[in-house]
């Protein structure tokens, strides 16, 4: 039987239910061997971005994409090229040339450590996310190139650019295109480089770089995560290495739903109850236990082969299952707490409040305002007319002559007086 805790007055009356574990032994052996399997395939074919056995393939899969984005651009390869992803590369550089993107030549890139092979880590505007995207619009817009570099923020003054458009909109919109444009050609690595090259971070990434400065109490022997995160993008830890990071992460995943959904149905539940949703609490708990089980493994690993080196430590870590195991307890404190049902519940309200605000406009747009106008001037000069009354039959009178200017039908026939002293008269208003 399910037990509630529920809090006094002192956590502002809330009520927050904590439930009680609903999985039995085999849903937690079930999510603990899912786990077991995608740390079995980060170890022996993730890797790292030195001897990783999938990042060929992630590669291969990156220049594809990065083609085809290249010809529905408008690319057109001679014979001979359509596969050529350093030819795609160049038009999409040509093409969505950014002011953010220059050659980092002076002497505030050499203090800080911005070169070529870095470069895509510490440029902001080089990241694919929202801290990416908001720098390379302030970028673009004030024609200046803003950085990350143990834990410092430095903004150098780039050449004059200026983003097409007639409006700010526009503008705007202009910069997201050329910010996404860009980063396709970026992903797949620079047309001049040499074998692999750099690509773009994992989003999220470049915020490692927030972990500065350089050494502790002045040792500039020893280095921070800011540091080895840099170094470790350097080795080829970018965006093409988390999508084979992602690789056993998304197979635990469809492992434990596919477990759970099938026990489900040999159960005989009802179809409904067969969804994998997270709205399924004993389902969260198995991706909670199974994700886990591949992140201690993965730390394992990492640290048994690493032999005590945290840039090798580092290196093998898998970046993308830490952050959604992250994120999923996260989301589990929200729920368990309540923040996250009373999120929805006001998500709900001002859902309905405006599709209230939406029914009243609709409403208002079919009224004829004109003719409202015309109407209500009439009841103005009707009432100013009726203000100069002197005595009761004069109003009789005004009254009486404005419903027939108005078209108003008048319920008696003859003189008023007369009509009612008549019982068998009825008053017949008519519309």
């Amino acid at each position: 039987m399910d037990k509630k805790y529920i809090l006094g007055k002192n956590q502002l009356d809330q009520e927050l239910l904590l439930e009680y574990d609903k999985c039995d032994k085999y849903d937690y052996l079930v999510a603990v061997g899912c786990g077991a399997i995608g740390g079995m395939i980060d170890s022996f074919l993730v890797g790292s971005p030195t001897d990783s056995k999938l990042l060929s393939w992630t590669d291969s899969q990156i220049n594809k994409v990065v083609i085809s984005f290249s010809k529905l651009n408008g690319w057109k390869p001679n014979a001979g090229n359509e596969n050529d992803v350093s030819k795609a590369i160049l038009f999409l550089q040509n093409k969505y040339k950014v002011n953010y993107d220059q050659s980092i030549r002076t002497s505030a890139a050499e203090v800080y450590g911005i070169k070529p092979s870095n470069h895509h880590m510490k440029s902001l505007g080089h990241s694919p996310d929202i801290i990416g995207l908001f720098f390379s619009i302030i970028d673009q817009f004030r024609s200046t190139s803003s950085f990350l570099s143990d834990g410092k923020m430095i903004t150098i003054t780039s050449d004059t650019f200026e983003l097409r458009g007639g409006n700010y909109i526009a503008k705007i919109y202009c910069g997201v295109v050329n910010w996404f444009g860009h980063l396709m050609s970026d992903v797949a690595g620079s047309s001049a480089s040499k074998g692999r090259g750099a690509g773009i971070v994992i989003p999220f990434y470049e915020l490692f770089g927030l972990f500065g400065p350089r050494g502790f109490n002045g040792d500039q022997d020893k280095k921070t995560i800011a540091d080895i995160a840099t170094r470790a993008f350097e080795q080829g830890y970018d965006l093409r290495y988390g999508i084979a990071q992602a690789i056993p992460v998304v197979i635990t995943d469809l492992l434990i739903r596919l477990s759970w959904e099938l026990r489900r149905i040999v159960m005989k539940k009802n179809n409904r109850d067969c969804i994998p949703s997270n709205s399924h609490y004993e389902l969260r708990v198995m991706l909670l236990v199974g994700n886990g089980t591949l992140c201690l493994i993965d730390g394992l690993d990492s640290g048994i082969r690493s032999g005590g080196n945290s840039m090798a430590f580092f290196c093998r870590l898998n970046y993308v299952a830490w952050f959604k195991l992250a994120m999923m307890v996260l989301k589990e404190v929200r729920i368990r707490v309540g923040i996250n049902e009373d999120l929805e519940k006001y998500l709900e309200s001002f859902k309905r409040v405006e599709a209230e605000i939406s029914r009243y406009l609709n409403e208002l747009e079919k009224i004829d305002i004109e003719a409202y106008k015309r109407e209500t001037e009439k009841y103005i000069k009707m009432g100013a007319v009726i203000r100069k009354a002197k005595s009761e039959e004069q109003l009789n009178l005004i009254l009486l002559n404005s419903m027939k200017e108005m078209g108003v039908s008048i319920p008696w026939t003859g003189e008023f007086d007369d009509f009612m002293r008549n019982k068998e008269n009825k008053l017949v208003f008519k519309k």
